[in-house]
């Protein structure tokens, strides 16, 4: 049985599409839906690693929210 690696997406909406960005290495997809674009993500990930074996895997970053005020979006 082959290892899993847990990697982190960031989605949002562009227009018709949703972006899926992996937050660890720089591959980003797309899809017309959520979990498309997650699908296509993975994909593109393996993809990736498969290509570049030693690829570097940055710390998944923090990732959080935060406040402004309503007049200043």
């Amino acid at each position: 049985m082959s290892e899993q690696r847990t990697l982190t997406a960031a989605v949002h909406q562009q227009e018709d599409w949703f972006i899926a960005q992996c937050l660890e290495v720089d591959v980003a997809s797309q899809g017309q839906s959520i979990q498309e674009a997650l699908a296509n993500l993975r994909e593109a990930v393996e993809l990736y690693f498969a290509e570049v074996p030693e690829a570097e895997v940055t710390t998944t970053p923090l990732v959080t929210s935060f406040q402004i005020p309503a007049t200043a979006a």
